[in-house]
């Protein structure tokens, strides 16, 4: 049985993913007390990884669109940390974004949006959240975007 809240996402024509699992010697969550933080989360799209640089080969709505798919990542980690009842979630509590970036490139907040945009859509004010936005050489993969996230649930 899916939550309400999956069951909103569904009316809104969003599947979540299966929890990608780690690439590396990491947990891809990890809950302490009512707070879950979730792993870096990359770009990956229905047809595989979302690679690029935003200011060379990538426009930011293609950035923007990248980080919506580490959002949906996200939610999929934060359901398996609820273990299957994203019903848990009480609020997005900040988000951090690394988008693969030229070293002139100053729109890594709009690409960020992205992500931050879709919690909103997606979760309502429970869905507002802290957040940073910054640049990198390079991502692994070569990925777009990259986001970790922490969250509170009950």
């Amino acid at each position: 049985m899916s939550s309400k809240l999956e069951q909103s996402l569904n009316e809104m024509g969003i599947t979540l993913p299966a929890a990608p699992a780690p690439a590396a010697n990491y947990v891809p969550f990890v809950v302490t007390g009512n707070t879950v933080y979730v792993s870096g989360q990359i770009s990956n799209g229905e047809d595989g990884l979302i690679v690029g640089k935003l200011g060379d080969n990538m426009t930011t709505e293609e950035g923007a669109a990248a980080a919506r798919t580490c959002a949906l990542s996200l939610l999929a980690q934060l359901k398996a940390a609820c273990d299957g009842d994203l019903d848990r979630l009480m609020r997005v509590v900040k988000l951090v974004g690394f988008v693969n970036s030229t070293a002139d490139y100053t729109e890594q907040p709009k690409v960020i949006n992205g992500a931050s945009d879709f919690m909103v859509e997606a979760l309502g004010d429970i869905g507002r959240h802290a957040r940073s936005a910054v640049s990198a050489v390079s991502l692994p993969l070569g990925v777009a975007v990259e986001i970790e996230g922490i969250f509170e649930i009950k």
